[in-house]
């Protein structure tokens, strides 16, 4: 039997257990992306709260890219 949600899925015929969707780590990197542009864009306009949130971007995309490679590293195969 196949149980699907999102992009993430459980065969429990085999107990092959995907962790971590294709959308999830192309979400993590566009965060983390998208921090980047605000961090620029605060540095050229002297917007610090911009830069500042930029920087709060990055970190949140890099911890949840953290966390999903432990999780990827603990997966079934």
């Amino acid at each position: 039997m196949l149980a699907r949600h999102r992009n993430r899925w459980l065969n429990t015929e085999s107990k092959e257990v995907r962790i971590m969707g294709l959308d999830d780590k192309i979400g993590n990197k566009g965060e983390g992306l998208g921090g980047k542009i605000k961090e620029g864009l605060g540095k050229a306009t002297g917007n610090e709260n911009l830069e500042a949130e930029g920087h709060k971007d990055q970190a949140s995309s890099n911890l949840k890219d953290a966390g999903e490679n432990v999780k990827d590293a603990f997966k079934r195969d």
